[in-house]
């Protein structure tokens, strides 16, 4: 298992022209070709083991983004419902389709009605794409998701290009039915595709990771649409020193979900945390706590880490 881990880090370290640089002074996501498709190394694991952390997840993973390296997981490959953590894709295809944040979209009949979260819209509404994305990443807003998903092209052909985009960004468990999350046959993620997409999020679309971290927004009324106040339901952003987003998820199926990203001391860290219902804000603390406890580098060896 050590050897096999070592082969994967090494493999990692050859092929990476450039360190990863956890930003939000990014650009434009890159051509097919040089995609970073964010593999992480089990070699933490392999030389160092984890520790019985107590979490009520189903499954979970915490990754050190500047070592690429994987701190502590629990079923981290199986695909389950992610609820509205799936809006994190959601919003990076309908950048790639809108090309600007400021291009309008006409809200239709069909994305209000969707429930429980919701940021507000109503029918006939001219929105930015920028403002929607306020109120999908922090209303959670089902209904801004359905609108992005529906305004820009045929929802059919968004969905198709959902599953694309994950395809195209190395995701190898997932699999999208819905632009909000709300539970569909079919839909799901796993906790690693997850601190994957987060991973990719932040370095190649630095403009959605900045609405993630923001903890209220005033959208002031316009000719076209009346006043907004998105409240981020990430509590961590409040109660956690170091916390910069991502987002939290809660249905059914899914439970309560977490995707938490944290920086302290020049660190970064993804916890994700899926089907912790009424703990899934206590598990990501837990998990990132622990991730700053411990020092991992990229050496190798079994002294290395």
């Amino acid at each position: 298992m050590i050897a096999a881990a070592i082969a994967t880090t090494v493999f990692i370290a050859r092929t990476r022209a450039t360190p990863f640089d956890f930003s939000l002074q990014g650009a434009k996501a890159p051509a097919a070709k040089s995609f970073d498709h964010f593999d992480f190394s089990s070699y933490w694991l392999a030389t160092h083991g984890q520790p019985n952390l107590a979490l009520r997840s189903q499954a979970a993973i915490l990754v050190d983004l500047d070592t690429r390296q994987v701190l502590w997981s629990r079923d981290p490959e199986t695909s389950r419902a992610p609820a509205s953590l799936t809006k994190l894709v959601t919003a990076m295809v309908a950048v790639d389709d809108a090309g600007s944040l400021d291009r309008m979209v006409d809200v239709t009949k069909q994305a209000t009605q969707v429930v429980p979260s919701v940021m507000g819209l109503t029918p006939g509404e001219q929105v930015t794409v920028r403002e929607l994305i306020d109120g999908m990443f922090l209303d959670s807003g089902n209904d801004a998701a359905e609108a992005l998903a529906s305004g820009l092209v045929p929802r059919e052909r968004f969905i198709r290009q959902m599953n694309q985009k994950a395809k195209s960004i190395g995701l190898t468990a997932s699999h999208f039915a819905t632009p909000s999350g709300l539970d569909t046959p079919g839909h799901g993620m796993s906790a690693h595709d997850l601190a994957h997409t987060a991973a990719y999020l932040d370095a190649y679309y630095p403009q959605l990771a900045a609405i993630a971290a923001t903890k209220d927004i005033v959208i002031p009324a316009t000719s076209t649409h009346k006043a907004f106040y998105p409240h981020n339901l990430n509590r961590l952003l409040w109660t956690y020193p170091g916390a910069t987003g991502l987002k939290t998820g809660l249905t059914d199926n899914a439970g309560g979900c977490m995707l938490a990203t944290a920086t302290r001391g020049g660190r970064h860290l993804i916890a994700v945390v899926l089907n912790a219902t009424g703990h899934s804000t206590d598990d990501a603390v837990t998990l990132l706590n622990y991730g700053f406890s411990v020092h991992p580098t990229r050496a190798f060896g079994p002294f290395g880490g």
